[in-house]
């Protein structure tokens, strides 16, 4: 039965909860339309499917949003309840901290598994659309995606780089254009100016060239003696198929495979076939070694105690032998040894990719429970902290929220970076938040059942003045002996 105290405190969480929810999805979703920005602006992209692009951004921000949302409603609430004495009020009748806690512990470990759920079930759904929208709108007009100093190789055969671009493409400066046929750079053209537009059916990219050159090498393949051709021009035009990128309708298998794009059950699946190649590859590589070199296939056994040794001394493997053979052993074993080391280093190759591939299957299963869990972790710090600091509002509160949301996204992104580089364990990589954290929370837990004035200035400000107090008489003390 839920009790008046439970109903209060409640109440006094939502409101918080709700405004500062959507207030971090809104920034998260500014900062993806920030970072790809160049990339959308001039498609020509509808109102439909721009609605439908916020949508999807806002839903897979849903589990970074929840975290610092639950982070800075705690502290809002705690602090609003401190300063208006409400707090005072309720440790007054007999209440301990850890029992007005509860009602919003209770909801944080209810948002947590609400968290996990989303998570597994429609994050993968919204990443997989989000993709695949991404997708088709940066290549729908790669007339609007060729930037000035880069080179774009998105239109296949080509190689296109501009010195200068305005941003309706009208005037071009420094144009490259590098047709990449054989082995050969057998057709380039240089052009000190132009323009470029998409034609009336969108299925052409029209460049017209003013004051250039175009080289083309003539001849056969891999040949020495080729022929090399010069034709300059005041005007050229260059046209290229771009059909094929307008509106394309990418299948949703070019990302299912994803590891972003897959439920802790599809993880598990992958995380398996991914192990088992990676046993493969590492059979391969014992395998190749066993039989490219024998002494390995007795290295486990009592032949070798079986071989004559030599009554003197040797030193050195070319005292064992004869002369007239040394040369041709000398030769063979460099090609022998030079052979394996490329069939080695294309295993091993193989081998880490297989590594890297297990370990971001694996990082995402982890990551499914450890930022659901990232929400009960930052209620352990609100609470506590907004009945320590006992401010409400935005001010305080926010400084505070967003210390420690920094700290917990620095240790989940350096975690997760050292995790995938396998400096660091799956597990202690994705739960360095956790463990970092968790102690913290309990400190904070422990000085807001004390009334800690951790936070109190004046607390600070009299124990400086006691301090100076003391120095003071020990100074003096210590002049009267000496005098």
């Amino acid at each position: 039965m839920i009790k008046k105290l439970d109903k209060l405190i409640l109440r006094a969480f939502i409101g918080p909860f709700l405004a500062t929810f959507l207030l971090a999805i809104f920034v998260l979703i500014l900062q993806f339309f920030w970072l790809w920005l160049d990339d959308f602006v001039g498609k020509g992209i509808d109102t439909p499917t721009l609605l439908k692009v916020i949508l999807f951004v806002a839903a897979s921000w849903v589990p970074v949003a929840l975290p610092l949302a639950i982070l800075l409603s705690t502290i809002m609430t705690f602090g609003n309840l401190g300063e208006s004495y409400e707090l005072v009020a309720i440790k007054s009748a007999g209440i301990s901290l850890q029992r007005f806690m509860r009602p919003i512990l209770v909801v944080s470990i209810l948002i947590s598994g609400i968290a996990f759920l989303f998570n597994n079930n429609v994050i993968p759904v919204i990443n997989l659309q989000l993709n695949k929208l991404k997708y088709e709108i940066v290549y729908t007009k790669p007339a609007f995606d060729i930037k000035p100093g880069v080179f774009y190789d998105r239109i296949e055969g080509y190689v296109i780089k501009l010195g200068k671009k305005e941003k309706d493409g009208a005037a071009l400066g420094q144009i490259m254009i590098y047709e990449k046929g054989n082995y050969l750079q057998d057709n380039l053209i240089l052009a000190d100016s132009g323009s470029m537009k998409v034609s009336a059916d969108k299925r052409f990219l029209e460049f017209d060239l003013r004051n250039g050159i175009r080289y083309e090498e003539k001849g056969m393949r891999n040949a020495i003696n080729t022929d090399l051709t010069t034709i300059k021009f005041k005007s050229y035009k260059k046209i290229f198929d771009i059909s094929s990128f307008f509106r394309v309708k990418t299948e949703d298998s070019l990302f299912k495979d994803n590891y972003r794009m897959l439920s802790v059950r599809q993880l598990d699946f992958f995380i398996d076939s991914v192990r088992k190649r990676t046993r493969a590859s590492s059979d391969r590589i014992s395998t190749a070694i066993s039989n490219e070199f024998n002494f390995v296939k007795m290295r486990d056994s009592g032949k070798l105690r079986s071989v004559a040794l030599p009554k003197k001394p040797v030193k050195t493997m070319a005292d064992v032998i004869p002369d007239s053979a040394r040369q041709s052993i000398i030769e063979t074993s460099s090609s022998k040894v030079s052979n394996m080391k490329s069939s080695f280093d294309i295993n091993y190759s193989d081998y880490n990719e297989r590594g890297r591939e297990q370990r971001l299957y694996e990082l995402a299963w982890q990551q499914k429970f450890s930022l659901s869990f990232a929400c009960f972790v930052l209620f352990m710090i609100g609470a506590p902290l907004g009945s320590i600091i006992r401010k409400g509002g935005l001010g305080t509160p926010l400084v505070f929220a967003v210390i420690f949301f920094v700290i917990f996204h620095l240790l989940n992104t350096i975690g997760e970076k050292m995790a995938k580089t396998g400096v660091l364990g799956i597990i202690p990589g994705t739960w360095l938040p956790s463990i970092v954290l968790v102690p913290v929370g309990l400190f904070l837990t422990y000085k807001a059942m004390r009334d800690s004035q951790l936070f109190n200035k004046e607390y600070y400000y009299r124990l400086v003045k006691s301090l100076k107090t003391l120095i003071a008489k020990k100074t003096a003390g210590r002049t009267k002996l000496n005098s």
